[in-house]
């Protein structure tokens, strides 16, 4: 679809869509990346200077004065255009980084100084002192890190690991392997993608060794991604872990920075635990935690620096998966260790092996510790929220946020910074809590064109489903609506959130389409217990399930739901989930948009698919019942479905929708297929996102008998 053509739509199926696309979604102006020195005495975030600026810079807050200076504008210090390295493209696929400029800093221990890469260059900020320069380098670097005393820089050029003196050093390398398959110092795919480990080389509390993560992608199939709108372009090579295949082979390494003497740590059976997923080395200890391969279990080990041996002093089981937490494994003051475990039917915060929690404490994630206190958050006491707790031995757990919403922080020296997303606000709140005054950080993104009036129900008592209801203008009908259910069903996410920015796409559609657009949170997602998650073990069509109990009590409860015209919109676990809508329940769902969906559970990766159904090797029924390319010799009635993906995605690749769109062909299953030229699994940008959403209002009009424009 040409600019052309989209300028001739009505402007208001446009001015959102465009909208989104030029605010990034509308992150950009956002204060994000928040730290907090050690003193407490400054904050260190990042922020674009407007609400259509996706180019971030530096900025430090400063708590004695209550102001904020931009220590680093990349459009003040331009750079020569230098394309990403694979590793950083990775990475920022990984984390679904959608700007541009200092997208990521480090600082050393006294959050005195930063590190980061902007334009292909090794940047080095002084926090306090002030000043910015460039530290050379042999060629443009990945994942800087300061050493705890500031004074040396370690990075990755092209998968080795390198360091540098601060102050007029000569770059030497530490590591070196020739094959190009061997990486030092980053993370592999699976713990970036689906295990929250971002990293690969850690320092010593005394700045004199590193810990090293040696990557060897070898053993992992080589998949090819290619660009057909560019016939001269050579594909590019992926190596992709899928469900059931090898793993890359992950060891660690102890490196003296001043002589490059290395030790090889040794865990035992690390054949069977093979997902490193923490690394932590603090005054106490270096620790790390390992998963094994079927998520069966984890170990906590203390590793000996110098000989690299091991020894286990935690460990966690679970009948169904063991899941990795953010923070953890962490230590208190004094040292003692900080883990998780299932205890009655929730994960609960541990020190030295005893709960800490309260009953029915679901934890979320380990913020950070300061003495004998974890702060931590959870959904304790309502699923569609999540608060800044502080527990600890000895001590009553302590609710520090309040507001409907959702809340996370950062803690030093006395000084907290609270981010809020709350149920009457469109943006983030950043507030600075120092010495009994409270800040706000200034949040320059722009105010959305939709105004989100969603209104939250419960479904069904007996399984806890929470729901939410998106209608025209924000006022209850006197007519019949149709409805779009739009979700995501699927573990590790949560849809149905206490914050009213939360709902802008679903109050877009609900706008323009006039239709109720319902969002449904159902078994295996976040927020309730382990037998919730735990539902959707060996079968992800108990999610298909709960979406079609969760509508028909909407309906019960609201009285002007359409069930003759239902839709169903989703995108990733969402998308699959869609498709499975309309070929498995066509009694349900008349119609469905189906994003990015893996149409194969084969086609997905270990770490999450192994993880939730087994391998294929051991569980083909649940693969078979997971996936929905299997229904579709399913008798009833062909609806209409249209079908998203992004040929560049490496995360879902293309090749699920290609491969459900063929099997749909040869069986006279009429379906819409659109395909986004270089775009990922964040989808594409500018006014190919744009054009992404007039196809959806098209085909939900088309195929909903909604009237036109």
């Amino acid at each position: 679809m040409s600019a052309e053509r989209l300028d001739d739509r009505p402007a208001d199926d446009l001015r959102y869509p465009r909208q989104f696309a030029a605010t990034r979604g509308f992150t950009c102006g956002q204060p994000r990346n928040v730290s907090v020195s050690p003193d407490g005495s400054r904050v260190v975030f990042l922020r674009s200077r407007a609400g259509d600026d996706p180019v971030l810079g530096l900025w430090v807050f400063d708590i004695a004065t209550a102001k904020e200076r931009c220590v680093f504008d990349p459009l003040e210090v331009p750079a020569d255009e230098v394309a990403l390295t694979p590793a950083e493209r990775a990475r920022r696929e990984r984390v679904r980084e959608r700007a541009t400029g200092v997208v990521a800093y480090a600082c050393d221990l006294a959050t005195a100084a930063a590190v980061f890469v902007e334009g292909g260059r090794l940047m080095y900020a002084g926090l306090v002192a002030g000043g910015v320069r460039e530290i050379p380098t042999p060629g443009v670097p990945d994942d800087p890190r300061l050493s705890p005393r500031g004074d040396v820089v370690a990075f990755v050029v092209e998968g080795d690991l390198w360091v540098t003196r601060i102050e007029a050093g000569e770059p030497r390398k530490l590591t070196g392997d020739a094959d190009p398959d061997v990486s030092w110092g980053l993370a592999e795919f699976a713990a970036a993608e689906e295990l929250g480990r971002a990293r690969g080389h850690w320092w010593s509390p005394d700045g004199t060794h590193l810990i090293v993560a040696r990557v060897d992608e070898r053993p992992v199939q080589r998949w090819w991604i290619s660009d057909p709108t560019d016939p001269a372009a050579e594909p590019v090579a992926v190596r992709y872990p899928r469900a059931g295949t090898a793993n890359a082979i992950v060891t660690l390494h102890v490196i003296e920075v001043a002589t490059g003497a290395r030790v090889e740590v040794d865990w035992d059976e690390p054949d069977r635990f093979e997902y490193l997923t923490r690394v932590s080395w603090d005054e106490h200890a270096l620790t790390l935690e390992v998963i094994s391969r079927r998520f069966d279990g984890s170990r906590v080990l203390e590793v000996d620096a110098t000989t690299g041996s091991t020894k286990v002093v935690a460990t966690a089981t679970s009948a169904f998966w063991v899941e990795p937490i953010a923070g953890l494994p962490a230590r208190l003051g004094d040292g003692r260790l900080v883990t998780s475990d299932e205890v009655d039917g929730v994960r609960a915060v541990l020190v030295d092996g005893k709960p800490v929690s309260p009953p029915g404490f679901h934890l979320s994630e380990v913020l950070d510790t300061d003495g004998d206190a974890v702060w931590c958050t959870s959904s304790y006491g309502d699923a569609s929220e999540d608060h800044v707790w502080v527990v600890g031995p000895g001590r009553q757990a302590d609710r520090i946020t309040t507001g409907r919403g959702l809340h996370t922080a950062a803690i030093g020296g006395g000084t907290v910074v609270v981010r809020s997303w709350l149920e009457d606000e469109q943006h983030a709140r950043t507030v600075v809590r120092a010495g009994g005054a409270e800040t706000t950080i200034a949040n320059l993104a722009e105010a959305p064109v939709v105004e989100p009036s969603p209104r939250y129900l419960k479904l069904r008592g007996d399984l806890g489903l929470l729901g939410a209801v998106c209608v025209p203008g924000g006022v209850d009908p006197d007519a019949p609506l149709p409805v779009l259910v739009s979700s995501y069903g699927g573990p590790s996410v949560r849809m149905v959130d206490r914050w009213r920015g939360a709902w802008r796409d679903s109050q877009f559609f609900a706008d323009r389409l006039g239709v109720a657009v319902l969002t449904i949170d159902g078994r295996g997602m976040l927020g309730h217990d382990l037998a919730w998650e735990h539902a959707i073990a060996r079968d992800f069509g108990v999610t298909l399930d709960d979406q079609v109990t969760g509508l028909r009590s909407a309906a019960d409860q609201l009285g002007y739901l359409d069930l003759d015209h239902v839709a169903f919109r989703g995108w990733s676990f969402g998308g699959m989930l869609a498709a499975m809508a309309v070929l498995r329940r066509p009694d349900v769902f008349h119609s469905a948009v189906s994003g990015a969906p893996v149409s194969d559970q084969r086609l997905y990766d270990t770490a999450y698919t192994d993880r939730f159904l087994g391998t294929p090797q051991d569980e083909p029924e649940a693969y078979r019942v997971s996936s929905p390319i299997s229904f579709v010799d399913e008798g009833g009635p062909h609806r209409p479905l249209l079908l998203i993906h992004g040929l560049a995605d490496d995360n879902v690749v293309a090749a699920n929708t290609l491969q459900l769109s063929a099997a749909l062909f040869t069986r006279g299953y009429h379906h819409e297929l659109v395909l986004l030229p270089k775009a990922s699994h964040m989808g594409g940008f500018d006014e190919l996102v744009t054009a992404h959403y007039v196809a959806e209002l098209d085909f939900l009009r088309r195929s909903l008998d909604l009237p036109e424009e």
